[in-house]
């Protein structure tokens, strides 16, 4: 990707096609799969294979969508096992005898976090009583055979020597507040015996278990403020290497993987230090050596395979794509296995990221990412588009967004906001937002915008703010009140806290009672300036109905709104199959307001094409 002062637009059709979103990446039998769920091609999850010697091909077949809902965001889709496939779609879990083969049900179970254990599959299965680790036979009949049970949340079988490790947490807490690593004796086709508490509890989260070549179990505990990496030898739990970083992502999904095991003893693993990621290698003396990489973002799906390690990069200058990293010696070789763009894409200019750092009201330090017009000069002023992200416990990643290039072609500085709650600051940061939210994320994101604004950056009556499901929320509490913001976009928004803890899919209820107390639910007669409504019919996470009520009452009222509803489209728009449709809508609504007659300065500046 270069960076030149060339200003060519680009295209919703491109921005849309190179927003294929990469996850779930892992390794069996040394090939590499990884679903790839593509917006231009109906926003399913397709599962690719990677071998060194037929390269990458699709074995899922067409318009199947590999996924779960499990705790509603799923995770851990797919299995290879005794030369099978094994994956979870619409109808329940399927498998294949050949790669690209024909999936056949094995039965309507809706299973997540997929494993292979001891001649068995081990999964977690979501009732309305709580959570099952459950076991599938790999051979002959297919029945189902529960091996554990909790009242709340379970997640993460990782089969060990005769020792099955496994997280719980309860209903009152979300997995980064507080989780707990069991182990227990296990054999196929018996139940587990003699279950102990290795970590976590109270105000600790220990997450991620896995079982190391020598016996060993790993986790990730943030006992001392960061996720860490730890082990438990039977008797005794040690940190492996500490280090002023979170060494695991917040457990929105099943199945991640931040670290994993060198066929030499080494371990690599992915630490996020604010938006910044960086991959490390561990020796056995816990001696910690940086790997140099073109990536600054990594996500939490890491696959070694000898002394290579698969990963899903991306930077400043790259979008996310699928890599092998060659670390045999001191000089690490990157091999690209899959990339978005296409050629004349990959030519394209793109907008790179400074970062800014400001202080909000109470003398803490908000971090942002600037973004300014494609092929500004150093002193660029601008139309600016603050972007909450959809957290909390999310965070700003420094990757190349094609979406957000969509804006930045056309004459538009883009900001992404670490506000208050955001991971890659430590857990006390990550906690700060509980009975602030609608608050404290608001006053950090204003005051980015107000710096901006005394800068000479941002243009008075040309700032915007967007944000998706919590960031959603937020934006449409920016433009509540008084304050800098011209318009806002709300993107599958939560509008009522109260309301959507009772709506919300069981496994985030949680997170909704320690979020509320702040600033409540978003009023139409509060409402200061235009909003542009985008919510999918079949969104469960932050339902419809709230929406439209809002929208409703702004009609009511003659307040200037537009409802964009997206039909059959869940909680994630951006790769959803109207993404493009939502793109087109968000820049008409910044340009409809720049048309408006002018209120303050700078009114006359043109935003672009």
């Amino acid at each position: 990707m270069r960076v030149s002062d060339n200003n060519a637009a680009v295209s919703v059709a491109d921005a849309v096609h190179a927003s294929v979103s990469y996850d779930q990446l892992r390794a069996f039998n040394g090939a590499l799969y990884w679903l790839e769920t593509r917006p231009d091609a109906g926003g399913v999850a397709t599962l690719t294979r990677w071998t060194g010697d037929e390269g990458t091909r699709d074995i899922s077949p067409e318009g199947f969508d590999v996924t779960n809902d499990v705790h509603a965001y799923g995770g851990g889709s797919f299995a290879v096992a005794a030369g099978a496939l094994w994956c979870v779609g619409t109808g329940g879990l399927y498998r294949s005898r050949c790669h690209g083969g024909e999936l056949v049900l094995v039965g309507p179970m809706p299973l997540g976090d997929l494993t292979v254990g001891d001649g068995e599959l081990l999964a977690v299965r979501e009732t309305e009583h709580g959570d099952e680790l459950v076991a599938v036979p790999l051979t002959g009949s297919p029945g189902l055979r529960t091996i554990t049970s909790h009242h709340a949340f379970l997640s993460a079988p990782r089969p060990g020597p005769n020792l099955l490790a496994w997280s719980a947490w309860s209903e009152r807490d979300m997995p980064w507040d507080s989780c707990e690593l069991w182990v227990a004796s296990y054999s196929s086709h018996g139940h587990i015996e003699n279950p102990i508490k290795v970590a976590g509890g109270r105000g600790e989260s220990a997450v991620e278990p896995r079982w190391g070549p020598d016996g060993t179990l790993y986790f990730v505990s943030d006992r001392g403020g960061w996720w860490n990496l730890y082990r438990w030898d039977g008797r005794d739990v040690e940190a492996v290497a500490p280090l002023p970083g979170e060494c695991a992502a917040e457990p929105w999904e099943l199945g991640y993987a931040s670290y994993d095991f060198l066929d030499d003893g080494r371990i690599v693993v992915a630490v996020q230090e604010g938006p910044r990621h960086r991959l490390v290698v561990i020796d056995r003396a816990g001696s910690i050596r940086p790997v140099d990489l073109p990536y600054t973002s990594i996500k939490p799906y890491l696959a070694a395979l000898g002394t290579t390690v698969a990963l899903i990069g991306s930077s400043p200058t790259a979008a996310p794509q699928v890599a092998l990293v060659h670390l045999a010696d001191d000089s690490p070789r990157v091999e690209v296995l899959a990339k978005s763009e296409h050629a004349e894409l990959s030519e394209a200019s793109v907008s790179t990221p400074t970062e800014l750092r400001v202080q909000a009201a109470d003398g803490r330090e908000v971090l942002a990412l600037v973004y300014p017009p494609t092929g500004s000069a150093v002193d660029w002023r601008a139309p600016v588009i603050i972007r909450a992200h959809p957290g909390p416990t999310a965070s700003s990643l420094l990757r190349l967004d094609w979406q957000a290039q969509f804006f930045t072609s056309r004459g538009f500085a883009v900001v992404d906001v670490d506000y208050l709650g955001s991971t890659g600051y430590g857990r006390a940061f990550r906690e700060s937002l509980y009975g602030r939210w609608g608050l404290d994320d608001v006053a950090d994101c204003t005051a980015v915008a107000i710096h901006l604004l005394e800068a000479g950056r941002a243009i008075p009556g040309r700032l915007f703010i967007r944000g998706a499901s919590a960031g959603g929320y937020t934006a449409l509490h920016a433009v509540a009140k008084d304050g800098p913001f011209a318009a806002a976009t709300a993107v599958s928004a939560i509008v009522d806290p109260d309301r959507w803890a009772e709506t919300v899919p069981r496994f985030q209820r949680a997170h909704a009672q320690r979020l509320r107390g702040g600033a409540g639910q978003v009023r139409a007669a509060a409402v200061r300036r235009p909003v542009l409504f985008i919510h999918g019919t079949a969104d469960d996470v932050a339902v419809v109905d709230d929406v439209q009520a809002l929208a409703d009452q702004m009609t009511a009222r003659g307040a200037p709104h537009q409802l964009l509803l997206l039909p059959d489209v869940g909680h994630y728009v951006a790769t959803s199959v109207e993404a493009g449709t939502a793109l087109q809508a968000e820049l008409a609504h910044y340009r409809a307001v720049m048309a408006a007659p002018a209120t303050g300065e700078g009114q006359n500046v043109a935003s672009g094409n």
